[in-house]
């Protein structure tokens, strides 16, 4: 086992396609807290977080054979993402400075055909010099970097109520200036980039 902990993400997820139980344990070992602490920064329930985690590394080595993976990094962020948000929709429940973007993506397909990707950036480059600049900063942060609301008021030692503040004062504000339609579009690709 000691010798799979100097393995990369890529040799460890090729030797689990080829069913190899010390690669996909190792896995395990790097990525479980990040996985819990993640789902945990959404969700705030230990025994839910915990049971999310647990299914989502059951399905990466029950589909391994399935599975194209290259960032492994990304591809467990983004299913720890898509669990927590398949929870909330399951549950009707969001934090209300995440609700107005989940409820938002439902427009994706509709924005993305009014809407030249390239003039949405401008846009949004734009529309975020005019900001202040802690709110920018959180703004990109968020959205940009894909930190959480606590991961933000560690690094800028602020309260976790202030983070989410800003971010709802930022949605509304993009929201008025795109408009309701577009903002969809963006967040997505914000988080797609």
């Amino acid at each position: 086992m000691a010798a799979r902990s100097t393995l990369t993400d890529l040799e460890l997820t090729s030797l689990v396609k080829q069913n190899d139980k010390d690669a996909f344990d190792e896995i395990y070992a790097r990525y479980w807290k990040k996985c819990y602490n993640d789902a945990y920064g959404k969700l705030r329930d230990a025994e839910v977080c915990q049971e999310l985690v647990q299914d989502l590394f059951i399905n990466l080595w029950t589909k391994r054979s399935e599975r194209e993976i290259v960032n492994l990094s990304g591809y467990l962020s983004t299913a720890v993402r898509f669990q927590v948000f398949s929870l909330y929709r399951k549950n009707k429940k969001a934090p209300v400075f995440e609700e107005p973007l989940d409820h938002m993506a439902e427009s994706y397909l509709q924005a993305d055909s009014l809407f030249n990707l390239k003039e949405l950036k401008g846009h949004i480059e734009e529309w975020l010099k005019m900001q202040p600049e802690k709110r920018r900063e959180i703004f990109k942060m968020r959205f940009m970097d894909d930190l959480s609301t606590k991961e933000i008021s560690e690094i800028l030692k602020i309260s976790q109520n202030t983070v989410q503040n800003h971010l709802l004062t930022a949605t509304n504000s993009l929201k008025n200036s795109l408009g309701v339609t577009i903002t969809a579009c963006t967040i997505l690709m914000l988080l797609k980039n």
